[in-house]
């Protein structure tokens, strides 16, 4: 699984674009946390999945703020 890789490819404003859609900015958020910690093993990519998981939209928010400063998400390898 290597949606992940896919989604650090692509530009910052189709990630926003992606993350800004309701459903959708949920979905991709979880697999890309989830493509992440099979891929890496890492517990921060763990905490992440966790937190995507449970925080919902609240989360979501927090992740596209980020996304747009610094170009990946939070709490992602």
């Amino acid at each position: 699984m290597t949606f992940d890789k896919w989604f650090d490819e692509q530009s910052r404003l189709i990630k926003v674009i992606l993350l800004l859609l309701p459903l959708v900015g949920w979905v991709v958020e979880i697999l890309v946390r989830l493509s992440a910690f099979l891929r890496k093993n890492s517990g921060v990519n763990l905490v992440g999945l966790i937190i995507a998981i449970i925080g919902n939209w609240i989360f979501s928010v927090v992740d596209l703020i980020v996304l747009i400063v610094t170009g990946h998400l939070f709490l992602y390898e």
